[in-house]
């Protein structure tokens, strides 16, 4: 990857977009039947595939008395190609970070007592895995009616050629360019991540996050979009019934 120009002289990546340009998303929900939530998301060629199971009881020794405990599970699937599969001990340090992500948003008070399992799979990778898989449990938290204080929308950063790449692409992370994850609570925007897994000047950090949160803004919108589509159109299955 030396030497390799993620910029063109016309200002475009590799991939035709912009430096500020998400890529296309697109996402379903309730794809799972026996799930009480759940959602797939295409963010690029990046695809997720979230389930939540819950509020449910559990035994007093798994239980906290005051607040729901949120159970996060992150796996790639074995077919997952252009990335490496992630491994057991990175599944489970983005599993421990979804977790707490996902504890910024949910209301967990209202269930004391009580656990609310998250399972997420990446089916393929091609950048921005994490980000995707925030944005793939926050759609499944929606579709399974889990109260929340507030959405959570996650976008990744990467500092290349003089300047932020948002939406980063697997060719993009995987030079010597460094990379972040930012998930911020929209209404808010109250930063609730900030994860990257390469060193970076410091004086770099502030422009980076800041635009990564303008990229969570932007994730936001879309996603809002489409879970006010897919009520809609859950509203008239329900009246022509």
């Amino acid at each position: 990857m030396a030497g390799l120009e993620l910029i063109s002289d016309q200002g475009l990546r590799n991939d035709g977009r912009r430096a500020d340009e998400l890529r296309g998303i697109n996402c379903r929900l309730g794809v799972l039947k026996q799930a009480d939530g759940s959602a797939y998301l295409e963010q690029g060629q990046t695809c997720v595939l979230a389930a939540v199971y819950g509020p449910h009881e559990v035994n007093r020794t798994r239980s906290i008395e005051d607040r729901a405990v949120i159970n996060c599970q992150y796996t790639t699937a074995a077919f997952s190609q252009t990335e490496r599969r992630a491994t057991d001990s990175r599944s489970q340090q983005l599993s421990l970070q979804l977790q707490r992500t996902l504890e910024a948003c949910v209301l967990t008070g209202l269930y004391p007592r009580s656990q609310i399992d998250v399972f997420v799979q990446t089916l393929q990778s091609d950048g921005a895995t994490y980000a995707a898989s925030v944005n793939a449990a926050a759609l499944a938290l929606v579709d399974a009616a889990v109260p929340l204080r507030d959405s959570v929308a996650a976008c990744s950063v990467t500092y290349a050629d003089g300047e932020p790449l948002l939406d980063s692409s697997y060719l993009e992370e995987s030079g010597r360019a460094p990379s972040l994850t930012v998930a911020i609570l929209p209404c808010t925007e109250r930063v609730v991540l900030v994860d990257s897994g390469s060193r970076f000047h410091m004086d770099h950090l502030d422009g980076l996050v800041d635009s990564a949160v303008r990229g969570c803004r932007a994730v936001h919108q879309v996603l809002d979009t489409k879970v006010r589509q897919h009520v809609a159109a859950t509203s008239q299955l329900i009246n022509r019934w």
